[in-house]
């Protein structure tokens, strides 16, 4: 039987379908293979292709050259645009400000066939310290009020191109999504002086059933009110706001734990689409107590139905108990 489950967060309700496993065309299991690519921008010896570097790991080599093991580069295709004033508006009921941010693309590896989940940890941890550089030197914008960090991998996650890369977005505004865990994280810490998140971790792993792996500074899970099939999250066990303040052996301690994750997935879902993000706390909002950042690996397994656009509420027909028995089961490389 169906049931309703509430985010100790955020309030928001998911239904845990399981019954709807049996209609096979609620499942999308579509491996994501990568094949070379004579064109791809994002290859060692294309640097023309992109526009000039922010940020490289190189060998002695001169910017914008061969010779590197990461760079990172403004979007080609922004979003929004660093250039220009920050001018909001208003018309009545009607709101609006200037596009104003930053688009950042981390390439992750010069070779086309490179993923995180075939990667060496140590190039795993240099991806996710350019990523933490990038937003220290984002967030000195007075301007930006959000540092989003995700990565798309495979065209059903959104990914438009193939070759391995995450993208750092600076944000005018604190979008919905953020306000409303950063919200409901001072909720609880008001009413129990303790970080929610520290809270579910002390309760999963007193629980068990949906731990999938750790290690000393890092705790994986399937949240209990999982919104996706097999969505999974990772946090620090130590108390921390935000991912950029984060030290260097958390980093590669959740390096190590991520490279474990997609092995995971990939050996147990067919080596799924997935979207990754980095949850972090706004920009200047004094949330140190009460938010904890943590990533969340979301797999690209069903898609969006009408009932979820009209309700809000997520169908998800896995459940998170299920999905973490399945990836602790997963045998690894």
């Amino acid at each position: 039987m169906s049931e309703l489950r509430k985010d100790p967060v955020t309030g928001r309700w998911v239904i845990i379908a399981t019954e709807r496993r049996k209609r096979l065309s609620d499942f999308s299991l579509e491996s994501v293979e990568m094949v070379s690519d004579a064109s791809c921008p994002f290859c060692e010896g294309h640097e023309q292709m992109t526009p000039r570097e922010l940020l490289a790991h190189r060998h002695g080599t001169s910017a914008d050259s061969p010779g590197w093991t990461l760079r990172v580069v403004p979007n080609q295709f922004p979003v929004l645009r660093v250039e220009g004033t920050l001018d909001r508006q208003g018309d009545g009921m009607f709101d609006k400000m200037n596009g104003i941010g930053a688009h950042e693309v981390v390439i992750e590896s010069p070779h086309h066939l490179d993923t995180l989940a075939t990667m060496e940890e140590g190039r795993i941890e240099a991806v996710l310290w350019a990523c933490r550089e990038r937003v220290q030197d984002l967030k000195r914008d007075q301007r930006f009020r959000t540092i989003i960090v995700f990565k798309n991998h495979g065209a059903a996650a959104g990914a438009s191109i193939a070759h391995s890369h995450s993208q750092v977005v600076a944000l005018p505004i604190v979008p919905r999504e953020v306000r409303d865990e950063v919200d409901g994280a001072r909720v609880h810490f008001a009413a129990k002086e303790r970080c929610v998140f520290c809270d579910i971790v002390r309760q999963e792993e007193a629980d068990g059933r949906r731990l999938i792996a750790g290690n000393a500074d890092m705790v994986a899970l399937a949240p209990y009110a999982s919104r996706f099939p097999f969505e999974t999250w990772v946090l620090p066990r130590r108390h921390q706001s935000r991912f950029e303040d984060a030290p260097r052996h958390e980093v590669g301690s959740l390096a190590r734990l991520l490279r474990d994750l997609l092995q995971r997935m990939n050996k147990a879902l067919r080596v799924p689409p997935y979207n990754l993000l980095i949850r972090s706390a706004p920009v200047a909002e004094a949330v140190d107590d009460s938010y904890h950042w943590h990533v969340e690996i979301i797999p690209t397994l069903t898609k969006v139905t009408g009932f979820e656009r009209a309700t809000g509420l997520h169908l998800n027909p896995t459940a998170p108990e299920e999905a973490a028995e399945v990836l602790r089961g997963a045998a690894l490389p």
